[in-house]
């Protein structure tokens, strides 16, 4: 087996103590100092131990087997050692002993006469030697104090410390520290109030000493490693077991500056991530809302359950109204600072060498998006299906009212009619009388099958009524019934009646042939004054001028008959008079009354100047609706003109502001104010889009749309800017290199898209140098570099993306280094800081925050209220990072 001199220095010039006296000899002169060896040793041990969790109790014989040692070494080094042997036999103790051994030489130590048998074989002289070797090289060899080391350093750094205090005179590490005032001294200059110097006596030095161990070791962290009867009742203490306690004491203290400087590093790092997380905790509150408003609006904007009223129905197209101008241009600028607040965050994150931000799942700004497209896609036909409902129920309400007026003049004309068919009044009658009630009854049967156009024009419309889904639907399906019903039992009573008067005839052979002709043409002439009457009142609903051009061209068609209708008319009012001279000449007893009709002449004229009376009254309205038409059509030209100056405007807006995002003129500021110009130009344009929604509130979709689209991009635009200007001067980039980033981007963005896919960022990296072969490594470095500038896979990279990455690629990357520097110093040889000395070190809050970020990533092993290296790493930079 190999043996090592135990040299504490190798000879280079690097010596980190000098040579000491003959150490061994002089432990065996005097056995008072090997017992002060042996506990202070033990103690300092322990106390790097009790940080893996064990400690030792026999320092010759803990260390026999070699693990403990691989694992103080580990502890104090914060290294990892070979993996050591498991086994029991003495050639595995061995064996772990000269992995430690090998270890303390590779770190510059020579261990005189000291070989693994002795550790193994419990030789205390070897192995008190040992761990003194440990102590020099890991706790007093990097002590330094204005340009001297180690032992000197430390007496120095005593010297300054116990300088104002009297009584107090450190000249060695023996007897300079009997009374115990030294260590007082030390302890009150650092930490006044836990000791009352005042009252101490150098006289009393058991007190004094006792003092100082129990308050360092309570206050200080600082375990007893000395006992105060062995230094009072020992002529000359051991140096080494003072000098090693007295270490304890300079790092307890002399880095307080030092952690002080990197706890306000700490604090800036973690008021940075605040800032950041409260950045992360917005973006996911406003991506909530905007969805739950998303899905709360969708299923209203898909809901297509028709009303029954032209009055609910124009409610709901109101109300459509009001949300396309209140309810969601405030949501479109929402969407739009939502997009903009991830670019700035994920920009900050790279500045801060941070992971990109990855949202909950679903509230990506891709989910986002393609919420509001489905939101879109249902409000798209909305509208149309509103104001075609609307034309449906006018149509319906039309169509119920002619129903309504049809049914009841048909209702008017068939009562009593049944009455009169089941009479059996021929029975009693005269031979005229039969006649006349025979000729009566054919005029009936004229007058019945004139009535049978109205009849199924009634019907027809029921029909149509049923067909549109007309609300009122059974009470019309009822009444149409009824009609249908009563029009086949007149039917068949007609029928009847005729059978019976025939049969008569044969018995009855006189008959009035004038009443009889006035009644077959006044009938018919009649019917069609009704009908005429009813058409010239009958309401219209137009929407074009063709349609009410085609009306009055009906209409004058209609006039263009009356010359012909009057010549009717005065032909049965002929008959009639015929009839009254008849009358008056041959004396006819006919009661005063046609016995044929019902019809009179006084009833024909006064239908005939109603007909008169309607028709200027149907040309006046024509002449209105021709007019209101016209107005229509003039209001609609003038919006088609201004939508074709305003599209087209905006289009061209878009691609300037396209075009500024892309090329070079000027710097980021000059783009900037270019930009914000033309936003402010855009934002006073708003009163021709007001001008243009007054024209017409129904066709105003595409210009709306174009508009938001606008003032997003413009938005969008400004925002990349900004970006790139904050990326320019977090990184230090200078005009320059930021114009040179942006040729070499437009050089391979052949589509001027403003993105570079895969294939063309690869290109872009190759012509700037970097070394991407077409192989197995080359591939594997640009998965990597993609991983960073294009963390969600999209499969584009933007230039905010570019400039990032190739800032990083230049950036300072000691600011991580520093950070973790820092920690190391604040929590001293310890490698961990406890909750008290951060909330001692840090704010308040910033040391809650960091307590409690830290707190979820401590391990199973780890020391109770301490937070160590490994967690503020990963609460630090992420999980990912380690």
């Amino acid at each position: 087996m190999p043996t090592f001199d135990m040299d504490p220095y190798d000879g280079d010039e690097n010596n980190y103590m000098p040579q000491e006296d003959d150490w061994d000899r002089d432990m065996l002169l005097d056995p008072a100092w090997e017992k002060q060896q042996r506990k202070t040793f033990t103690a300092w041990c322990n106390s790097h131990l009790r940080k893996a969790g064990t400690q030792i109790e026999n320092i010759e014989e803990d260390f026999r087997d070699g693990l403990k040692l691989m694992l103080l070494l580990e502890v104090i080094s914060g290294e990892r050692l070979a993996k050591p042997e498991r086994g029991k036999m003495r050639v595995h103790k061995i064996s772990n002993v000269n992995k430690a051994l090998h270890y303390i030489t590779s770190k510059g130590v020579k261990l005189v006469s000291i070989g693994a048998e002795e550790i193994v074989d419990g030789n205390a002289k070897m192995t008190l030697g040992m761990i003194w070797t440990i102590i020099l090289r890991f706790a007093i060899q990097d002590i330094s104090v204005e340009e001297t080391s180690a032992k000197e350093g430390l007496l120095l750094w005593c010297q300054r410390k116990t300088a104002p205090y009297k009584n107090v005179n450190i000249q060695n590490f023996h007897i300079s520290w009997k009374d115990g005032l030294g260590f007082c001294a030390l302890i009150h200059r650092h930490r006044p109030e836990l000791i009352d110097y005042g009252k101490l006596r150098k006289d009393d030095p058991m007190t004094n000493l006792n003092t100082a161990f129990d308050v360092a070791e309570k206050y200080l962290d600082i375990p007893k490693m000395l006992d105060a009867e062995d230094i009072v009742s020992t002529l000359r203490p051991d140096e080494k077991a003072i000098m090693t306690y007295v270490s304890c004491y300079y790092h307890a203290f002399s880095g307080k500056q030092k952690a002080e400087t990197a706890a306000n590093r700490i604090c800036k790092v973690l008021a940075v991530n605040q800032e950041n997380e409260q950045l992360m905790e917005d973006y996911e509150k406003l991506a909530s809302d905007l969805l739950e408003w998303i899905r709360r609006t969708i299923p209203w904007l898909e809901n297509r359950a028709p009303e029954n009223t032209m009055q609910a129905m124009q409610q709901k197209l109101e109300d459509f109204r009001d949300y396309r101008r209140q309810h969601k241009p405030p949501k479109v600028q929402e969407k739009c600072q939502l997009e903009i607040n991830f670019n700035t965050l994920q920009t900050k994150l790279r500045l801060s060498n941070r992971p990109a931000f990855m949202p909950s799942e679903g509230k990506m700004v891709s989910d986002v998006s393609n919420a509001w497209g489905g939101l879109e896609g249902a409000e798209k036909g909305y509208e149309e299906w509103l104001l075609n409902e609307i034309r449906r129920l006018e149509r319906l309400d039309h169509l119920a009212e002619k129903f309504r007026q049809k049914a009841a003049i048909h209702e008017t004309w068939t009562e009593g009619k049944e009455v009169m068919l089941q009479a059996r009044d021929f029975e009693t009658a005269s031979l005229s009388e039969i006649k006349a009630l025979l000729k009566k009854h054919e005029a009936f049967e004229s007058d019945l099958a004139a009535h049978q156009d109205r009849v199924e024009q009634i019907a027809a419309i029921a029909q149509e009524l049923n067909e549109l889904d007309y609300y009122d639907s059974p009470s019309v399906n009822a009444r149409c019934q009824n009609i249908c019903d009563q029009w086949d039992a007149l039917g068949a009573l007609t029928q009847k009646r005729s059978e019976a008067l025939q049969r008569t005839e044969k018995l009855l052979e006189t008959i009035d042939q004038l009443y009889l002709e006035f009644a077959k043409r006044a009938a018919p002439f009649n019917n069609w004054m009704e009908g005429a009457m009813e058409d010239l009142q009958d309401t219209f609903i137009v929407h074009t001028i063709e349609e009410i051009q085609g009306l009055s061209t009906a209409h004058e068609q209609f006039k263009a008959t009356l010359p012909d209708a009057d010549k009717e008319r005065g032909a049965i009012l002929g008959i009639h008079n015929e009839i009254a001279k008849i009358v008056a000449t041959y004396h006819v007893n006919m009661a005063g009354t046609n016995p044929y009709t019902t019809i009179n002449p006084q009833d024909i004229n006064a239908k005939w100047d109603k007909v008169r009376q309607l028709v200027p009254q149907r040309d006046q309205a024509l002449i209105e609706e021709h007019a209101r038409q016209q107005n229509n059509e003039r209001l609609r030209r003038q919006f088609a003109n201004q939508a074709n100056v305003i599209g087209p405007w905006i289009q061209t807006k878009m691609e300037e502001i396209g075009r500024i995002s892309i090329e070079m003129h000027g710097t980021l500021e000059d783009q900037l104010t270019h930009l914000r110009q033309y936003e402010k130009n855009i934002v006073n344009y708003k009163p021709k889009i007001d001008q243009l929604e007054e024209t017409h509130q129904l066709i105003q979709e595409h210009i709306r749309v174009g508009w938001e689209q606008l003032l997003t991009t413009i938005a969008r635009t400004i925002n990349e800017i900004e970006n790139q200007i904050l990326t320019r001067d977090a990184k230090g980039i200078s005009q320059d290199q930021m114009n040179e980033f942006r040729a070499s981007f437009n050089h391979f963005d052949r589509d001027h898209s403003g993105t570079l896919g895969a294939e063309e960022f690869k290109a872009c990296l190759i012509s700037l140098g970097f070394d991407i072969a077409n192989d197995a490594q080359g591939e594997a470095e640009f998965s990597r570099i993609m991983s960073i500038v294009d963390p969600n896979r999209v499969g584009v990279v933007t230039f905010q993306a570019f400039i990032d990455f190739m800032s990083r690629e230049t950036a300072d990357t000691d600011t991580a280094d520093q950070v973790m520097a820092s920690f190391k110093v604040l929590a001293g040889d310890k490698n961990y800081i406890l909750a008290d000395e951060l909330r001692r070190e840090l704010p308040p809050d910033q040391a809650e925050y960091c307590i409690a970020r830290m707190a979820p990533y401590a391990g199973p092993d780890a020391i109770p209220g301490a937070l160590d290296y490994m967690s503020f790493s990963t609460a630090l930079y992420g999980e990912s990072d380690l």
